[in-house]
This record gives structure tokens, sequence and C-alpha cells, in this order.
């Protein structure tokens, strides 16, 4: 892993997942009057965490045959799960609009963040290279 894949990849992981979760919550959203749908979310923090173990373990791994099997650049699908609904609804749909529009605005805010501090790391990574 290179130094610069260094400095990117827990932003770059972090908005690919903050992207991923827009989907799915937009989905729910979406979804809100449709009968017998399932909530459903991403657990970013267990999903980060799975990506990081991950990455430590490639780290190491060599593959000394054609015959091993490469490690794998995709994300892990066990952080998306079904959400408990907090009131039933009698048509069997999980979907909490108010909750689900709250989830929408935060994962967007740190998204957003996370694309701010993308951004500062390439600004200092010019500042560094053009000598200011």
């Amino acid at each position: 892993m290179s130094l610069i894949d260094r400095a990117f990849s827990i932003h770059d992981d972090a908005m690919i997942l903050r992207s991923r979760r827009t989907s799915i919550l937009a989905a729910n959203i979406a979804n809100a009057d449709t009968p017998n749908y399932k909530a459903r979310d991403l657990d970013f923090q267990s999903m980060m965490k799975s990506i990081q173990v991950d990455r430590q373990d490639h780290l190491t791994m060599a593959r000394t045959s054609d015959r091993h099997m490469a490690p794998s650049q995709s994300l892990p699908e066990n952080g998306i799960k079904y959400r408990n609904p907090l009131q039933a609804s009698l048509d069997g749909n999980t979907v909490d609009m108010h909750a689900e529009q709250a989830r929408f605005s935060q994962n967007a805010f740190e998204y957003q963040t996370s694309l701010t501090m993308l951004n500062s790391k390439i600004r200092g990574m010019l500042y560094a290279i053009k000598g200011q």
C-alpha cells in the first residue's frame, strides 16, 4: 500500500460507506408507504472496523501461488441489517419517516465532513509539493 493510499484510505472508505448508506436510507424513505417493506440500515461503525481489519490483514498477506485466493476489495455485506420499528405498522411496513429523514440528514452531514477532511488532506499535500 502506497503512502497516498494510506493517507486517503480511511476517508475514501468512509465516503463509500456514507454513499452506500445514503442509497439505503433513500430507499427506505421512497418505500415509506409500501406494505410489508422492511427498513434497512448500514452499521457504519462495524463496517469501517471490518474494512480496516481487512486492510491490515491484506498488508501482511502475500500470494505465493496463482491458485491462492486474492484478497477481496469489496465491502462486507454483514453491516446491512433490518431495523426493528419503534411502533408496529398495520401494513407491516417498518419505515418511520421522521427517523429516516433524521438519519438521512445526519448521514449527509457526515458525508460532507468526510469530503471536507479529504479536501484538507489534498490541499496539505499540494502545499507540500509546491513548497508553500
